[in-house]
């Protein structure tokens, strides 16, 4: 398949953070992507293949609770029945279906992390990522021993070879870490899936700017899709809202979204001519023209966030802060005292 249909579904979210019952507020929220993915396979037709939903669709994010207490909350388990209720919909309606999703690991009690999986036609998981970079979410780099131990580099940075092309996830504001994209464009990722939650605007925004950056500086696709709205929370409800996306390799939007729930942010991806692109030689072909050992042997050079915070177990979100106020010390020395 060398042509196809993607959609940025944006969907409203209801947090689960004060719900009494946060398990059935799960599964309302799946019967919700069960019916807007149905429909919108019956508007826009048997050529689309790909689905991506909004970052944390189904729960809404943490706001002071701990992290075993949101572990216990709203984090999914694996193979648990959530996960096999979205991959019905994935074989139902015969689309690769991408969603976003707090889950547990056997392996690391108490903490959680933030996952982007992508569900086949068949029902299966072909991409699994766990996202890398988040300011109060455990990830892997936090247990980078012990995560490289049971999973391996490749689990940490997967590409999915598809029928519809290759496959890599940008969780959210990761989009903005131009090293990731590359990294997973040097593995062979042709479309970004960037599952995300933010305030849009009129103007670019910065996370508008970078998925531009990204497609054109790795010649890919970005599929990005943002939520239609938030309650459940304090927060105000149009603060994530609208602007959902496709971006094509030469940084144009495809298709965009206005606010609320909506599928018009769906285009073709044409995938023939993106990889006829990537053989051209010429300025424009830029993942092949990167100089990776030189930019090793640099970075190896700086101490910024270190690995291996939460080896000992969960912390407090105080933790999180601390170290990234240590981080900026290390890198632009003490602070000045004021004149």
């Amino acid at each position: 398949m060398t042509a196809y249909l993607a959609l940025a579904l944006q969907l409203g979210t209801r947090a689960v953070n004060a719900a009494a019952d946060p398990r059935a507020e799960i599964a309302a929220a799946v019967a919700r992507v069960a019916d807007r993915v149905a429909g919108s396979k019956a508007w826009l037709g048997p050529e689309l293949r790909l689905v991506v939903l909004p970052e944390y669709a189904l729960t809404g994010f943490p706001m002071r609770e701990s992290l075993p207490e949101w572990r216990e909350r709203a984090a999914l388990d694996p193979g648990g029945p959530e996960y096999r209720m979205l991959a019905g919909i994935a074989v139902r309606e015969e689309v690769f279906l991408c969603v976003n999703a707090y889950e547990r690991d056997e392996h690391f009690p108490g903490l959680y992390f933030q996952a982007t999986v992508i569900l086949s036609p068949a029902g299966e998981v072909v991409l699994r990522y766990r996202r890398l970079h988040s300011l109060f979410t455990p990830t892997p780099y936090d247990v980078w021993e012990r995560y490289t131990q049971v999973y391996g580099i490749d689990a940490v940075l997967p590409v999915a070879r598809t029928e519809i092309g290759n496959l890599a996830a940008l969780a959210s504001e990761e989009v903005q870490v131009p090293e990731l994209a590359r990294a997973l464009a040097l593995r062979g990722a042709e479309v970004f899936c960037n599952p995300t939650s933010e305030a849009s605007s009129p103007d670019l925004t910065p996370k508008a700017i970078a998925r531009r950056a990204r497609a054109v500086e790795n010649l890919a696709y970005v599929v990005a899709a943002n939520s239609g709205g938030l309650t459940g929370i304090a927060v105000p409800g149009d603060s994530v809202n609208g602007g959902s996306e496709l971006i094509d390799p030469q940084g144009r939007a495809l298709a965009r979204a206005g606010s609320g729930e909506t599928l018009m942010a769906a285009a073709e991806l044409d995938l023939a001519a993106l990889r006829r692109a990537r053989r051209r030689p010429g300025l424009a072909n830029l993942p092949s023209r990167v100089k990776a050992a030189l930019w090793a042997d640099e970075y190896a050079r700086h101490d910024v966030e270190r690995p291996c915070g939460l080896e000992s177990g969960p912390r407090e979100r105080a933790w999180f802060r601390a170290r990234q106020s240590e981080t900026i010390a290390r890198l632009l020395g003490p602070e000045e005292p004021p004149a």
